[in-house]
């Protein structure tokens, strides 16, 4: 058990944690959803991903492989309703003791300001870092509403850190955000349609990134139609099978961290909770 962290649920094959083997992953929960300016219910992301998970077999048929990668559930962090500046610090504490086991962090939300506090963790570690960011919005307000830790600031707050961001499946944005992403030179994007369009293009350049990679993925990337159950739903998203090819091709890079963000649902067999734990599932399956 970690510091900061209580156990209400684990993760499907998940091991027992009481000796932690080096080079594995670690999942915690972030119940934390006091920024959240649509559609609340996040901070009960954890429960219903961890119970959708449940439903998968040990054989992933989609990629043809046992999921045997070693991997613990440490349950989810003590947050603090509404201080997300608080929460993030307690974030950051708790995947810094993570990777002090040599165990890289899974993050399930909550919502996305949680990215803040696990990337400024990783980056301490990792000099040269590229966050992939799979959203439908950019993210990137320097505040909202007054507040500079907020889910519609994680990636500017990330990207204050140095990190390279690449952006996909973004279809929603601030006339602010498309002029500074234009000032800068460290952020690429591939929008909804150069998803839909041109894939291969985007493969490309993920296999050719050549730093570790950390994952961010907000729920609301995947088309509502599959995936409604989230802070901010906006269509003409994601198709599962994109999602999928997306998580195959950056399994075979030195990924240190993955978050699933902004499920936002009370109902046990949620079909956006099936489809985040199914993206974990793929994940863990494919990063062996």
């Amino acid at each position: 058990m970690l510091l900061n962290t209580y156990e209400p649920w684990k993760f499907a094959f998940s091991q027992e944690n009481d000796e932690i083997k080096e080079n594995s992953f670690g999942i915690i929960g972030i119940p934390f959803d006091s920024t959240t300016s649509y559609h609340s219910g996040s901070r009960l992301g954890p429960i219903v991903v961890r119970e959708a998970s449940f439903g998968f077999e040990k054989y992933n048929t989609i990629f043809n492989k046992d999921l045997n990668t070693t991997f613990y559930d440490f349950g989810d962090v003590n947050v603090v309703p509404g201080n997300c500046e608080k929460t993030c610090n307690i974030i950051e504490d708790t995947v810094k003791e993570l990777m002090d086991l040599n165990v890289k962090p899974i993050l399930i939300g909550g919502e996305h300001s949680a990215s803040i506090g696990a990337i400024k963790a990783v980056k301490e570690k990792y000099d040269k870092l590229t966050v992939i960011h799979l959203d439908a919005h950019r993210d990137l307000a320097f505040e909202f509403v007054g507040e500079k830790y907020s889910h519609a600031t994680v990636m500017r707050r990330v990207h204050e850190l140095g990190v390279d961001l690449v952006q996909i499946g973004i279809r929603s944005s601030s006339s602010d955000e498309e002029e500074f992403v234009k000032s800068t030179y460290n952020i690429q994007t591939f929008k909804n349609r150069d998803v839909h369009k041109h894939m291969d293009a985007i493969e490309y350049y993920l296999i050719n990134i050549d730093t570790p990679i950390y994952i961010s993925i907000d729920m609301d990337v995947v088309d509502p139609a599959f995936a409604p159950s989230v802070g901010n739903p906006t269509p003409g998203g994601l198709f599962i099978s994109e999602i999928e090819t997306i998580i195959e091709t950056l399994s075979h890079k030195n990924v240190v961290g993955l978050d699933v963000v902004e499920t936002a649902s009370d109902q046990l067999g949620d079909n956006t909770a099936v489809v985040a734990a199914k993206i974990i599932y793929d994940f863990l399956t494919l990063i062996e």
